[in-house]
């Protein structure tokens, strides 16, 4: 796994607005590699954050968005169109407004889906579990030959960071967090609402290419100082999530401020 860098932003609107460009730049070049490109998405105040400044960025219409597939690192257990839902949060923040190709924006399942009951056809909090089996199931098709192993190589995988240092919805102590094997579990009793969740383990974050932690606010410092101080990933997950290629931490100095200036260049803005 490669090592973490860090850019420290003097707040997060210009975080955003950089984390953006940064975006538009590693699509534009991985499309031009090799035909197509493929992001997961966060959610979150950073990540949604983000898709809105790459929606006001004239650059956007650089990205083929016919040639790019979406997926998401966690969604909430809820119906679809819940406001609380990454997908649905991301759509207004920038999916609705350009041109993608619907096959290809892999939201994961909903609770009113076919996963919304238990096996036995009475509902039950295991339908997470058959949602998250069936999101697995449906990265493992995307992925190629080259890609060695069941999830595509993604070109980046994005990841906020809460103020727990969990990622995606990989809380500390947690049984997922713990996962070696899975790709993507149901998570149940999450200490934060709403409880149930489905989210990508630390195995499938670690298939992306590049990673990057975004990380705004003083509510988010402590996080980071955790993460960035040699902290377990069961203790603090943001410390396992690594990219193949890179790993970028994306910060604003108010997330920053407690980390010793020796750890990020005196040139990051």
């Amino acid at each position: 796994m490669s090592t973490p860098q860090l850019v420290v932003h003097r707040d997060k609107e210009l975080m955003a607005q950089a984390a953006a460009a940064r975006l538009i730049t590693k699509i534009v070049d991985a499309q031009a590699a090799r035909g197509s490109a493929s992001v997961v998405l966060t959610g979150g105040r950073n990540g949604n954050g983000l898709l809105a400044a790459l929606a006001a960025a004239p650059a956007r219409d650089a990205i083929d968005w016919g040639r790019l597939d979406l997926w998401w690192g966690d969604e909430r257990f809820l119906p679809d169109g819940d406001p609380d839902r990454n997908v649905t949060q991301a759509r207004a923040a920038l999916l609705d407004a350009v041109p993608l190709d619907p096959k290809r924006v892999h939201a994961m399942p909903a609770s009113d889906g076919p996963y919304g009951k238990a096996a036995d056809g009475t509902g039950g909090t295991d339908g997470a579990d058959a949602a998250a089996a069936a999101y697995a199931a449906e990265l493992a098709a995307a992925a190629e030959p080259e890609d060695h192993g069941p999830v595509p190589s993604f070109d980046v995988l994005m990841l906020g960071v809460g103020p727990d240092t969990h990622v995606a919805s990989l809380f500390p102590e947690l049984p997922a967090v713990r996962e070696k094997e899975r790709t993507v579990v149901g998570v149940h009793g999450a200490p934060k609402p709403p409880p149930t969740r489905i989210t990508l383990t630390l195995p499938a974050i670690r298939a992306a290419r590049e990673v990057w932690l975004l990380a705004a606010g003083e509510d988010k410092a402590g996080a980071a100082a955790m993460a960035l101080s040699g902290a377990g990933e069961i203790q603090a997950p943001a410390a396992g999530a690594r990219g193949r290629a890179r790993t970028l931490w994306l910060l604003d100095a108010a997330a920053a401020s407690q980390l010793p200036r020796t750890l990020y260049p005196p040139a990051s803005p």
